[in-house]
């Protein structure tokens, strides 16, 4: 038990705050301005203490100097309203003093009472720490996805990974099932990978005789990953006609294999992922919403990159530390060079930032130390992305008008290759000079 002093001049947040830290079994004291923080300290000590930025008398910050002079040392976590004013006050405090950003969730408040020794489980390697054996991170956003993984490894529930593509929805399933500790397997199968009339051997499995080429009987990743874990990447790409099947499995835990008349028992937590909004999900008849309620038991949002730079540096020391090892490479970051990586956006979050690195150790010298960055850390989706949010699409522009634009921006952006064009846009070569003659622009790329 903790005892706590609040110093913060909102009623309102404060009585949510001293409910919360009552709840998890802490005594709280409250203060609204400097003043009332400076009497509280003269006949008592205190753990830890909540302090608000802003205050009537002046700043947070003056309470520290304050208890500097006085002798006493209790853990501080800042409060402020707004990210910007979260990264200033890093840069002036000590390391040890904490922040967090109003509006705060329970699940907030006990990360920093409790400790992220009591919410994650560590592993350390090369001087940087593994969560669950794999997930590397040490922002705010990253320990609350510890703190749900934490608490669902406890339970059976199915959840549902939702992030954009390259944010590590793989590694989130897998630092779960690690966390689980269950006695089977992790199997991994991708829905959007497979064909229609493939899905259901895939998943349920099949007898020998089902249909054609089903020479043998095969078991289905649900029998696979019996008393373990099954992870269903890109679970909304599975036809919508399937889907009822799923829900099958997933209310009565058995399946029938495709040719068979047996059910067959089963016993896994299922983990599915999708790189589509709530929005889309709701609005496009893409996956049913009884499969949704029984697959998205919890639900977890996975940050994407730009949302926690600050990890950026361990991240690039880990991928680095990993060629170094692999290649007997003696390979080292600069300052200057874990700074260009931060600023970047990575809007192909991790999956983006591994590849870029692992282009950059194969450019540099290795007579050398140094790593080469190269000269724009941009791929070339992200360029395509990038021109598409630079001229967005406005009401009253025909298809065609808005397939020439992006037609005509891929190809400026790659000085006029069409080879490398078609396949940025997915078409093929012979695709494009169509699209081109039909627009009526084949001559300014030649």
């Amino acid at each position: 038990m903790l005892d706590i002093l609040l110093v913060d001049d909102d009623v309102e947040f404060s009585d949510v705050v001293c409910h919360i830290v009552e709840f998890l079994g802490h005594n709280i004291s409250t203060a609204t301005s400097l003043k009332e923080a400076h009497q509280w300290f003269e006949n008592n000590t205190f753990d830890h203490v909540l302090l608000d930025f802003m205050l009537p008398d002046g700043s947070g910050l003056h309470l520290l100097d304050h208890l500097k002079t006085i002798g006493q040392s209790p853990k501080i976590t800042l409060i402020s309203g707004h990210p910007s004013v979260k990264g200033i006050l890093a840069e002036m405090c000590e390391p040890n003093v904490g922040h967090l950003l109003k509006p705060l969730q329970r699940e907030d408040l006990e990360l920093v009472l409790n400790g992220p020794k009591k919410a994650v489980k560590k592993a350390k390697s090369g001087g940087i720490t593994r969560h669950f054996g794999g997930l590397i991170g040490e922002s705010e956003v990253m320990h609350k996805l510890y703190n749900m993984i934490e608490r669902v490894a406890k339970t059976n529930a199915n959840v549902m990974l939702m992030g954009e593509s390259g944010a590590g929805k793989e590694v989130v399933a897998q630092a779960i099932h690690n966390a689980s500790q269950c006695e089977g397997p992790l199997v991994a199968s991708n829905c959007g990978a497979l064909s229609k009339e493939l899905i259901g051997s895939e998943l349920f499995g099949h007898e020998k005789g089902a249909f054609t080429g089903a020479i043998a009987r095969k078991e289905g990743v649900f029998e696979q990953s019996n008393n373990g874990t099954l992870f269903l990447d890109e679970v909304t790409e599975m036809p919508i006609d399937m889907q009822p099947n799923l829900l099958r499995v997933l209310e009565t835990k058995k399946v029938t294999r495709v040719g068979g008349n047996r059910e067959i028992p089963t016993n896994c937590r299922v983990i599915s992922a999708t790189n589509r909004s709530l929005t889309d999900l709701a609005q496009n008849n893409i996956i049913r919403e009884d499969i949704y309620f029984r697959l998205a038991v919890f639900p977890i949002d996975i940050p994407p990159l730009r949302d926690r730079k600050e990890d950026i540096p361990l991240l690039a020391k880990a991928f680095l530390d990993q060629l170094n090892d692999e290649n007997g490479t003696p390979f080292s970051w600069t300052p200057t060079q874990l700074k260009e990586l931060q600023s970047y956006e990575w809007p192909g979050n991790v999956r983006e930032l591994r590849h870029a690195i692992h282009r950059a150790f194969i450019m540099s010298d290795p007579q050398t130390s140094d790593i080469t960055l190269p000269d724009s850390l941009e791929s070339p989706f992200s360029r395509v992305n990038n021109q598409a949010a630079e001229k967005p699409v406005s009401a009253g522009q025909t298809i065609e008008e808005v397939e020439k634009e992006l037609i005509h921006a891929t190809l400026d952006k790659v000085q006029g290759n069409k080879t490398l064009a078609a396949q940025m846009l997915g078409i093929s070569t012979k695709t494009l000079y169509n699209r081109l003659n039909a627009y009526g622009g084949i001559g300014e790329y030649k």
